[in-house]
């Protein structure tokens, strides 16, 4: 994902969710509607969402140093973590708590009409955000289905950014459901359980986006494509026999760790060793451009039938 595509669809939102919040909470103020005053504080909490995302984008462009020594690409994942936590502690719970409040304490709408066209309103500006995510997520996506790109993204904006900006539509039209049967059957408790479905809806995406972002946390290996890219990539010159083993991690987004024992040919000249690991890792490079950092050892295999015979026994012959 490029940086600009991220940021401009969190920008999007961003002054989406703020102009939304501004006109629920005048619309809660003057109708009392406990459904507005939820989608209130979750487009708030959508808005620093946002600015966490923009944050963590920037720190992760500092340049490594001794503490850091693979930078500090791993901020946004963190920064990520730390939106699908807020999303869930301060959208979610409060929008529970919000509709058991209004269940035992049901008051009707002083006002009806105000929050129907500020969710209409809402709904416009929060389609604009999403089409916005849409456009700038198909630019990367690939042949991915909309399920695989938000589970296997390596960079987290796109995919927060969607699921927010999704959970925001569907949470605008519990909210419609809950103030419009309120306003025809004039029962305030339909506005109670759009306040309730609204805070399991919020609650939910949190728990998806925490579980994706945690495995980034955790650290991820490079995908089954470009997993086999650089097998291929090492394994197409002359200058390799086998791949021992191979590990991949990703140090940020867009940086991928690439370390590996690859066999080399017992009679070779070290001269010749460093000259074919260097082609090995230009090839990789270019087969997989975010494999930015590339360790490989040299190393002679042992077939296991032979197992008494340990690479000590075997010497690599030296450059003359």
């Amino acid at each position: 994902m490029s940086a600009s595509g991220g940021n401009k669809a969190i920008v999007a939102a961003l002054a989406a969710n703020l102009g939304i919040a501004v006109t629920k909470f005048i619309a809660w103020a003057f109708s009392g509607s406990s459904s507005m005053l939820a989608e209130g504080v979750h487009s708030l909490a959508d808005s620093g969402n946002q600015l966490l995302l923009l944050l963590g984008g920037r720190k992760a462009r500092k340049e490594a140093d001794a503490e850091h020594p693979f930078g500090y690409g791993r901020e946004r994942f963190v920064y990520a973590f730390v939106v699908s936590i807020i999303l869930f502690s301060i959208g979610g719970v409060f929008s529970l708590y919000e509709g058991v409040e209004k269940l035992q304490d049901p008051h009707p709408l002083e006002v009806p009409w105000l929050p129907i066209v500020v969710l209409l309103v809402a709904m416009g500006l929060e389609s604009f955000s999403l089409r916005t995510a849409i456009r700038e997520s198909n630019l990367v996506r690939g042949n991915q289905s909309w399920v695989q790109f938000v589970r296997h993204a390596k960079a987290p904006e796109l995919p927060v950014v969607l699921l927010e900006d999704i959970a925001a539509l569907a949470g605008l039209v519990l909210a419609f459901l809950g103030v419009g049967l309120t306003i025809i059957t004039g029962n305030p408790i339909w506005d109670a359980i759009g306040t309730l479905c609204i805070g399991v809806l919020l609650v939910l995406v949190a728990i998806v986006l925490g579980v994706e972002t945690k495995s980034l946390l955790v650290g991820e290996g490079a995908g089954r494509a470009d997993a086999s890219r650089i097998e291929r990539a090492i394994l197409s010159g002359p200058e390799t026999r086998k791949i021992i083993h191979l590990k991949t991690l990703y140090l940020g987004p867009d940086e991928l760790l690439v370390a590996g024992k690859i066999a080399f040919d017992a009679e070779a000249r070290f001269s010749d060793i460093t000259t074919g690991i260097n082609a090995v890792e230009a090839r990789i490079r270019e087969a997989v451009p975010v494999a930015r950092v590339i360790y490989l050892e040299p190393d002679i295999y042992v077939d296991p039938a032979h197992r008494g015979l340990t690479t000590d026994a075997i010497v690599i012959k030296g450059s003359e």
